[in-house]
């Protein structure tokens, strides 16, 4: 490796075109130093999800007076159409058959919008030497790193990243991969590539933000673009993100039971909440757990419909 001062560059990538003529595109950074590998960095697959792009500044200031090893790419914010409408996903006005960014890679150029964006991006992403992809889940939902098992590569950059916790999941056969996630895309690219999970969209946590850097940081020593030790805070729990996805069977108003929280273990037939009818005030279900693991998501006080997830329950690897 050859360490150099790092040479920092800006540039707009237009991407897709609008009916009105203006083109929908992203800003594009690249930190340059001495030979070394390339490492690509996103965030803001979802419009709600803040503190990636609030990660990357806090980067862009140490890295533009650090000295590194080969080639740091980053795209703070890679959906600004659901970013500006403040939005989860892109709006259907956009993209009604693929609204959600993270279920079309690597993209299509003859696709549809959300398709032809990807698209347009993946070229930086298939020339990686590794990638990640920040997300940010909500205020119940512990932060975790996410990667494919049997992808040696993979789960060593979710072990550097050091979060508490680590989801795995089973990366599905090239054969009945067509379009998904950039991690499955990245993945059967030979592109190793995790999925962050900071905590709490929609606003800025500090705290969040400061495990997202000091976890890139890790990243990059990792594969020695930084010239510094990782540093490793504890050992980290292992799930199986495959576990157990807990659904509503009524529609109606959802509340949790209160003693209830992320990190707790729970066993098979636990009681998590009630749904009520918020109209008549009848108990229309309680919902249960179908096995024993560690929770992870849950839904708080919040309205469901039927078949929709109020939690998500790993089982420890």
């Amino acid at each position: 490796m050859e360490y150099a001062p790092v040479s920092h560059s800006q540039t707009t990538r237009p991407l897709v075109r609008l009916p009105s003529g203006g083109s929908v595109s992203v800003t594009v950074h690249r930190y340059v130093g001495g030979d070394g590998p390339t490492i690509y960095l996103q965030a803001t697959q979802h419009g709600i999800e803040l503190n990636g792009p609030a990660t990357l500044r806090r980067l862009h200031e140490e890295l533009t007076n650090r000295s590194i090893a080969g080639t740091v790419v980053v795209i703070p914010v890679v959906n600004p159409l659901a970013f500006d409408h403040r939005s989860y996903i892109t709006p259907a006005e956009y993209d009604a058959r693929n609204p959600n960014l993270n279920r079309v890679w690597p993209g299509s150029d003859d696709g549809s919008l959300q398709e032809r964006l990807a698209a347009s991006l993946w070229p930086l992403i298939s020339s990686a030497e590794a990638v990640v992809d920040l997300h940010t889940g909500t205020a119940d939902m512990l932060e975790h790193v996410r990667h494919f098992r049997d992808q040696p590569a993979a789960t060593d950059l979710a072990k550097a990243f050091d979060t508490d916790y680590r989801l795995v999941d089973e990366l599905e056969s090239e054969a009945e991969f067509e379009r998904g996630t950039l991690r499955a895309a990245a993945a059967h690219a030979d592109v190793p590539a995790i999925t962050v999970e900071l905590k709490n969209s929609r606003q800025v946590v500090h705290s969040a933000v400061e495990t997202g850097l000091s976890g890139i940081r890790n990243v990059l020593a990792s594969r020695s673009v930084l010239d510094e030790p990782i540093t490793e805070s504890s050992e980290q729990v292992v799930l199986d993100r495959d576990g157990h996805a807990v659904t509503a069977t009524e529609s109606g108003l959802f509340e949790l039971d209160p003693s209830l929280a992320v990190g707790d273990t729970v066993e098979d037939g636990d009681p998590l909440g009630v749904i009520y009818s918020p109209s008549t005030f009848d108990a229309l279900e309680t919902v249960r757990t179908k096995k024993a693991g560690t929770i992870y998501s849950l839904a708080r006080e919040s309205v469901v419909v039927t078949g929709e997830r109020v939690a998500a329950i790993g089982e420890p690897v």
